[in-house]
């Protein structure tokens, strides 16, 4: 089943007289349960498509459904809700509130949907325990190492149940070690729940994680690879016709 379906999508930016073509007639399909890996030069567009992708931005032209519902063209407020029952984010800086501990940050999603306390509290903590967390859930940010933070950020896009995590940079950030436990949770949520995987690097060591690897050049795909049912990143990859 697509999840993720785009079509000539475009996306054009105004600079005073100047018109910048980030995205130039994308074509792109992503099945429930792969996990992609977006890679591509600085100015390349990788950016633009997560945020269409994510409902933070919309299309110029070209068309995009997510889970068979066209979303191109939903009012700010269907966006929203979009974002917060279906997608998860996972960003490089992790903004996590410093003023929260683990549980509360993890807990916020839930607030924006009108969830009791109980329920909030049971889910958060569910989510910090498939990250490995569970024992530090009332530390706060400043009190954790920057691969733990990271892992809070992960069960907070895991604690509303989404279809797909979109992650941005998600190791940008982090020390080598820090990065592939980051990128192991990744693959665990993927192999064993099933769930959808959308992350953007520079990185083509961390983006072999992932079953497929879709690099964009000037605003358009230039090729997908297909590396097999997410590898570890040392494996060929063989390149889609």
């Amino acid at each position: 089943m697509a999840l993720l379906q785009l079509r000539g999508v475009s996306r054009q930016y105004r600079n005073g007289q100047v018109r910048i073509d980030a995205l130039r007639g994308i074509d792109l399909t992503i099945e429930q349960g792969w996990f992609v890996s977006i890679m591509g030069p600085s100015g390349s567009g990788k950016s633009t498509l997560l945020n269409i992708i994510g409902c933070l931005d919309l299309p110029t032209s070209g068309t995009y459904e997510l889970a068979g519902q066209r979303v191109d063209r939903l009012p700010d407020g269907r966006l929203a809700d979009v974002r917060n029952q279906l997608i998860g984010f996972v960003f490089q800086s992790f903004h996590l509130l410093s003023d929260m501990d683990a549980q509360a940050n993890v807990e916020l999603p839930l607030i924006y949907r009108g969830l009791g306390r109980r329920e909030r509290e049971t889910r958060a903590k569910t989510a910090l325990e498939a990250v490995g967390l569970g024992p530090r859930r009332h530390h706060r940010p400043a009190q954790l190492s920057g691969g733990e933070q990271q892992r809070v950020a992960i069960a907070r896009a895991l604690v509303g149940d989404p279809l797909v995590i979109l992650a941005d940079e998600p190791t940008g950030a982090l020390d080598s070690r820090s990065g592939q436990t980051i990128m192991g949770i990744f693959q665990q949520l993927n192999r064993e729940r099933g769930l959808t995987i959308v992350q953007v690097t520079h990185d083509e060591n961390i983006a072999r994680y992932g079953g497929h690897i879709v690099h964009l050049l000037d605003g358009l795909v230039e090729r997908e690879e297909l590396l097999g049912a997410n590898p570890a990143p040392s494996g060929e990859a063989a390149v889609l016709a």
